[in-house]
């Protein structure tokens, strides 16, 4: 005999995943832009930056709430034991969180903007596809991704601007290095 969870169990579930999956992915995401160095590098303050670009506060309150997000997306299809596709959801996940997680070292630590655009493309369709598979297991799960989806083809856009504006800036290396000359 097959025995169902109680309401009780799959909230009780849903919120020990939820325990683990939030803090877990948005301190990934922290980290990843740590080891990346973000926007106060020598080298991204040399950059022309393009009229797209919002104010460097932005990010970091819009990636906070996104992987907030997905983490709850991600919480609901883990959860929704025995659903169709949901092994296959999950492994998309993580594979386009991988490749999340990589863009930042990439654009900001080895200066890449060439890369870090295909990177992006990739990011792209690894969501769309993501997003694609959490609908078909939870559709509120799909839905908690399309504000991503829709900052990482901003992100793109950014991106490639960027290069455009700063053509000879890939592998380009600023020291940040000031000489201070006093005249006595």
């Amino acid at each position: 005999m097959m025995a169902l969870a109680s309401p009780a169990q799959l909230r009780a579930s849903f919120i020990r995943w939820s325990l683990f999956l939030v803090p877990g992915i948005v301190l990934l995401g922290a980290l990843s832009g740590t080891v990346g160095g973000g926007a106060n590098t020598p080298w991204f303050a040399s950059l022309v930056k393009p009229s797209l670009y919002p104010p460097p506060a932005t990010f970091g309150i819009v990636w906070t709430i996104l992987y907030v997000m997905m983490a709850f997306a991600l919480v609901m299809v883990v959860t929704a034991r025995g659903a169709p596709g949901r092994r296959l959801a999950i492994i998309a996940f993580c594979l386009q969180l991988a490749l999340n997680l990589a863009w930042t070292p990439l654009f900001f630590a080895a200066h890449q903007i060439t890369a870090a655009l295909i990177l992006l493309l990739a990011i792209d369709f690894a969501v769309l596809v993501t997003l694609v598979l959490f609908w078909r297991v939870r559709p509120l799960a799909g839905a908690l991704l399309v504000p991503y989806l829709a900052w990482v083809l901003f992100a793109a856009v950014l991106n490639w601007q960027f290069l455009e504006a700063n053509p000879d800036a890939d592998g380009r290396e600023v020291s940040g290095a000031v000489t201070s000359v006093s005249f006595e």
